[in-house]
């Protein structure tokens, strides 16, 4: 995909699911540095199919010696992720009144996927950064999960209104899990997917191999 191909897209909508029925396993059991900061009482968020988990480790093999990948999400349930849809698409609601549904849902999605066809509940994406040896960030450019209002539009992965170090940081983090297997959302510089319809899409797969599912 050349052009940047939103989730309310309805190609995405439009590939098939053959899910493998691989399991959700937890991330931190393995050797992933996890940031806490999204956590939840059930430890949902630190789950992952086991083979977007297999190619985040081949990434981080990848990165220079004293770079650490640093895992902030994975798995979301889907009524989280409904959740989150519905309160941004409010929030663009009230800022736009304007706006059609159409107009709301195609700029939610820009940073908040659609909850029916969405990676994270399908355990299929990741949010992620790069930080040090020492533990520390790296110049991403913005926070992560800055919106597109907050940012200026900042927040898209190929945003020219970053500086040179940060560019460089999100080349470093994209070559990587490129090189792993793994697509990216380029409105969201942190968000990266494996199996998911988005990645069927980007890869020319026929199905995805991941479709939404309850932890456990």
């Amino acid at each position: 995909m050349n052009e940047i191909v939103l989730m309310s897209d309805p190609k995405i909508a439009a590939v098939p699911v053959v899910d493998c029925g691989e399991p959700l396993v937890d991330v931190r059991l393995r050797d992933l540095a996890v940031d806490a900061r999204n956590a939840d009482d059930s430890g949902a968020f630190a789950h992952l199919r086991e083979g977007v988990l297999t190619r985040l480790l081949k990434a981080q093999e990848l990165l220079p010696d004293g770079i650490r990948l640093l895992f902030v999400e994975g798995y979301r349930p889907p009524a989280l992720q409904r959740r989150y849809f519905e309160s941004y698409a409010d929030e663009l609601r009230g800022d736009n009144p304007g706006w059609s549904p159409a107009q709301v849902r195609e700029a939610a999605s820009r940073y908040v996927s659609p909850p029916e066809i969405a990676p994270h509940s399908a355990g299929a994406a990741v949010d992620l950064t790069l930080v040090s040896a020492d533990g520390r960030e790296l110049d991403m450019g913005t926070r992560m999960n800055a919106s597109p209002e907050e940012s200026a539009g900042a927040c898209y992965t190929d945003a020219d209104n970053v500086g040179a170090e940060a560019r460089a940081n999100r080349r470093l983090l994209g070559d990587a899990l490129t090189a792993a297997g793994l697509v990216n959302y380029p409105t969201e510089w942190w968000h990266w997917s494996f199996g998911d319809r988005y990645w069927a899409l980007a890869t020319g797969a026929d199905s995805a191999i991941y479709g939404p599912r309850e932890l456990g």
